[in-house]
Formats: C-alpha cells, sequence, structure tokens
C-alpha cells in the first residue's frame, strides 16, 4: 500500500508523518528531513494520533518507526521551545512528549527503531523507549542536552533502563556521541548493519515477530514490561498468571500440538 500521511497539517508543504501499511507491519515514517526530523509539537501530536489508532488496530502485527533523510531524529524542536519561553508551555510540552514516549512501551504491538544517521537527545530516547532497534553503522547517538546547558531529564528515563547507569550517566553528563556499534555493545540497539541493508534488515525482523500469533506477543509484551517494576517474588507471580493465561489461548493449544506432532502450526485465521 502507498504511505499515507498524518491528519495533522503545519506550515511545511509535507505532512509531519506518513504511515505504510504492508501485511500487517505498519511503518510509521518520521517526515521533517530538512529539520533532521526534530520532534515538533506537530509531530509528537500526529505521532500520538497515529500510535492511538494502531493500538486499536487488530490487524497491526508490528509497527516500524523510521525517519526520512539523512538523520533520524535531532531531539525536540529548539527554535519552537524558544519561541514559548515561559514555564507552563514548556510543562505541557514535556507532558505530551512523555505521553506519547509511555504509549510506544504500552502499544499492544511491537515497536522496531529504524535508525539512519543521528539521533540525538529527545531522538535518543525515541529509540530507546522502542522495544527493538536496528541501526545502520553510520548512526550515531547521543544525549547532548548538557552541551546547552539542559540536561537530558526526559531522555535519561528509558536511556537508563536500556544501559547501565555508568555508561548512561556518562553520557549524559558530557554530551558526548557513540557509534552504532557501541550502542549495539551497550544494548540500546539490537543490531547494526551496512546503510544499503537497513530495510531488509528492520524487515526480517518485523516479519519473523508478525509471523507469530498475535495474542501471546501482545501479551508477552505487556508482562516484560509490567514485571520490570515489581520484586523477584512479584515478577514470578505476575508471570506464572500470564502463562496460565496464555495456556488457554487456542493457538498455544494448536502450537503444543503441531510441536508434539512434529508439523507446522497452523495459526488462527482471524490472525492472518
Amino acid at each position: 500500500m502507498a504511505a499515507t500521511p498524518s491528519s495533522v497539517t503545519t506550515n511545511d508543504s509535507q505532512p509531519p508523518l506518513l504511515r505504510h501499511d504492508d501485511a500487517g507491519i505498519t511503518t510509521l515514517t518520521l517526515n521533517r528531513p530538512g529539520q533532521y526530523n526534530a520532534l515538533s509539537e506537530e509531530m509528537l501530536m500526529a505521532l500520538q494520533q497515529s500510535l492511538d489508532a494502531i493500538a486499536a488496530d487488530r490487524s497491526v502485527r508490528v509497527v516500524v518507526l523510521a525517519a526520512a533523510g539523512k538523520a533520524y531524529c535531532a531531539g525536540h524542536d529548539l527554535k519552537q521551545m524558544r519561541a514559548s519561553p515561559d514555564k507552563s508551555y514548556q510543562r505541557e510540552l514535556f507532558r505530551q512528549c512523555s505521553r506519547m514516549m509511555m504509549s510506544i512501551v504500552q502499544l499492544p504491538q511491537p515497536v522496531i527503531a529504524s535508525v539512519q544517521g543521528m539521533a540525538v537527545a529527545a531522538g535518543c530516547q525515541l529509540v530507546a523507549n522502542c522495544d527493538l532497534a536496528i541501526a545502520s553503522d553510520d548512526a550515531q547517538f547521543a544525549v547532548s542536552g548538557i552541551n546547552l546547558g539542559l540536561f537530558c531529564s526526559t531522555p535519561s528515563v528509558p536511556l537508563s533502563r536500556n544501559i547501565s547507569r555508568k555508561r548512561a550517566l556518562e553520557m549524559l553528563l558530557t554530551g558526548g556521541f557513540i557509534d552504532a556499534h557501541t550502542a549495539k555493545e551497550y544494548g540500546l540497539i539490537n543490531h547494526n548493519v551496512q546503510r544499503d541493508r537497513l530495510a531488509d534488515a528492520v524487515n526480517d525482523l518485523a516479519q519473523r515477530i508478525a509471523s507469530k500469533p498475535t495474542e501471546p506477543v501482545r501479551m508477552g509484551k505487556e508482562l516484560f514490561y509490567r514485571q520490570l517494576d515489581h520484586t523477584l517474588e512479584g515478577a514470578y507471580e505476575i508471570a506464572g498468571e500470564i502463562m496460565a493465561c496464555n495456556m488457554m489461548l487456542d493457538d498455544t493449544a494448536e502450537g503444543i500440538d503441531a510441536f508434539i506432532e512434529k508439523r507446522e502450526p497452523v495459526w488462527k485465521e482471524s490472525d492472518r
């Protein structure tokens, strides 16, 4: 299917976000290449609207968060922020951004970041916030607000939950860049590949996830994040309950029977 624009319009000639649907995989593309895909108010609104729609769309099995142009995302739109310096505006902007970031985590479908070029500040936050991430070898990552006198407080939230505290603090306190190889070593991304292989690598991962039965994937993602906030004992209690519920699904029975009978499972037609 062809890419369709978000319903949000801006003063630019192009919409800030594009959506493309193909066989259960939805690609959202940040579409402000001339501004290095900075997260303007309009971009945040378009992302929120799209995520809300996808959450209710049973036909979507995997989401890819990509970007147009040379850069993935340069963070917040600093010119727009400086044009409204009052604290109430700033508080509402970060509330809007945090809500969008939480929507990615709470989305029933797994979200894969497809990263090229730089992912800086809130752009790095966006990568850290996605469930999975693949980057091209030329990608660079930084939480560089400190270089402008602004500690990247909100980006520190997912960053500190993806990589070790000392590595996160070094990035936050120095504002320095790390390359894609280092980002993989740190655990910020899953894989780094040659630039001309990025789309294929992301599509391969998305296809492998999309081939699994829908409900266990949704249950599993929700459980994964939910158990992180509990003690070890509490996490096991929650996980055991989810597994018991999982065992009641028709697709699970089919998957186990297929394994025992040494054949390929046939998932419910309604999931295809």
